[in-house]
């Protein structure tokens, strides 16, 4: 008996779909393909590669996936007070960026790297390619620059170009001006609005990687809501895929010296287009070799009950059965087996990774709800502290 033949069965609206698709790319053939099924993984809304913060933790926050981080073809701004951490994140970028086989960009308005430190925290100094600009008219001309130069050499090489800083950054009107009062200086947010809408869509299908830092500005006489703003107008904040507010939150001292050695900073994701926003992430910062990622994961997994802890010393049982007991010290040492290290970075993705769920399928009865006075008061307090 002949076998019957299969026949594949399409909906008249699956049909209409590629028809729609079809006619699109036909009209937009010169700007090339416009129209996709996102199940094709063509679009240009798809992530080619991360870039690592330097932290796990805050890689975890950003992109909800391990070996995360910030995204390429997207904007990321990172805002703060005065040292927060904002530049140091962002050579961090640029050491992460170096290591992937990527070239790094650093576009410097404030004249004020240290060569010393970007070496400190890995940073092949010798291929950064440093540029030094005043006006936020040369910073995104010579954006436009790289972007182009990378289209015609290599599309698939990784580059990160990192602007240090917007609120340093002054416009060409402004420079050729005297100190007196001019009324106001809306000129810098034009310009930047402008920029950021040419910049979003180019960037969206090239590997390259935009990071802005720019300083927190405390709105006078706010009584309610977020009592911080950043200069230079909306649009980088409206653009950014990625916004990272950084936060001082203690120092650390040698020993029982007064000897500051370094800072615990607290990373809050206030925008994410990667994955859930509003994540945290607390790392501490030392002044001659950065993040110290290790030691946050030791606090990490002691927070989750993966470690224990008995006075000065850790232990953990790994799934084949070993016991581990270390000090702090030892732990960087330990991550040297290379299965050890991949064990205990599960354990933390699977305690900080946000599984999605289908709508409806879970009601959950033991959460809290935090009203917008309560979120007002805290931040006021915090800025009175600051």
């Amino acid at each position: 008996m002949a076998k019957k033949k299969e026949v594949k069965t399409t909906s008249k609206s699956d049909d209409l779909a590629s028809v729609l698709a079809d006619s699109l790319n036909t009209a937009y053939k010169d700007e090339g393909k416009v129209a996709f099924f996102l199940s094709e993984g063509d679009d240009p809304s798809l992530i080619s590669d991360w870039i690592s913060t330097g932290s796990s933790l805050l890689d975890l926050a950003i992109s909800n996936r391990p070996n995360g981080g910030i995204p390429t073809g997207r904007i990321t701004e990172l805002t703060g007070l005065e040292q927060s951490g904002k530049s140091l994140v962002s050579g961090h970028i640029l050491a992460e960026t170096q290591k992937k086989g990527g070239v790094a960009v650093l576009i410097d308005t404030e004249t004020s790297v240290s060569i010393e430190y970007l070496k400190a925290i890995g940073v092949d100094t010798e291929k950064l390619l440093y540029v030094h600009v005043d006006t936020v008219e040369d910073i995104f001309a010579t954006i436009d620059n790289i972007i182009a130069t990378v289209r015609k050499s290599n599309k698939d090489k990784l580059v990160t170009i990192v602007t240090d800083s917007v609120s340093a950054a002054s416009t060409k009107i402004e420079m050729a001006a005297d100190y007196a009062k001019d009324g106001y200086a809306t000129t810098k947010a034009i310009l930047i609005s402008k920029a950021m809408r040419k910049l979003t869509s180019t960037i969206g299908r090239q590997k390259i990687a935009l990071v802005f830092t720019n300083q927190l500005r405390q709105k006078m006489g706010v009584m309610f809501g977020d009592p911080w703003t950043t200069s230079g107008g909306k649009a980088i904040a409206f653009h950014a895929s990625v916004r990272i507010r950084l936060k001082s939150m203690g120092q650390i001292k040698k020993g029982a010296t007064t000897e500051v050695i370094g800072g615990k900073c607290e990373a809050t994701i206030v925008k994410n287009r990667m994955g859930p926003p509003q994540r945290k992430a607390s790392f501490e910062i030392y002044f001659n070799r950065g993040i110290d990622d290790v030691g946050s994961w030791i606090t990490t997994l002691k927070t989750y009950k993966i470690l224990k802890q008995g006075g000065a010393y850790y232990s953990f049982t790994d799934s084949n059965g070993k016991d581990y007991k270390f000090m702090a010290k030892e732990f960087p040492e330990m991550l040297r087996d290379v299965e050890l290290k991949k064990e205990l970075y599960q354990h933390i993705c699977d305690n900080i990774v946000m599984e999605y769920e289908s709508a409806n399928s879970v009601v959950d009865d033991d959460v809290e709800f935090t009203d917008n006075a309560e979120l007002e008061e805290t931040e006021l307090a915090s800025v009175s502290n600051e």
